[in-house]
């Protein structure tokens, strides 16, 4: 999950407790930790709502990338996957 956020995103990540986060372009935040059993991903992002067009649209490249990584599952697949899931805390 952090090597990952390092690799799609070029930046440095901070541990804070047992989430990970990091400021890239558009995401004036990105947090990311897993949920009680470890089997889910819990991501919470703020937007940099000044951002350009083209900083917008690389950020969401690499975000798209980074879940692929992270999950193993493409946008479609884990749009199907979520509806199927019951919510973890």
């Amino acid at each position: 999950m952090v090597d990952a956020l390092r690799e799609c995103f070029g930046v440095e990540v901070r541990e804070v407790g047992d989430h990970y986060q990091i400021s890239y372009g558009a995401l004036r935040l990105l947090d990311v930790s897993t949920g009680k059993t470890g089997k889910t991903l819990i991501v919470h992002t703020e937007s940099n709502t000044a951002a350009s067009d083209d900083v917008i649209l690389d950020t969401n490249r690499r975000f798209r990338r980074y879940l692929d990584s992270v999950t193993g599952f493409s946008t479609k697949e884990r749009v199907k996957k979520a509806k199927t899931v019951e919510k973890e805390d």
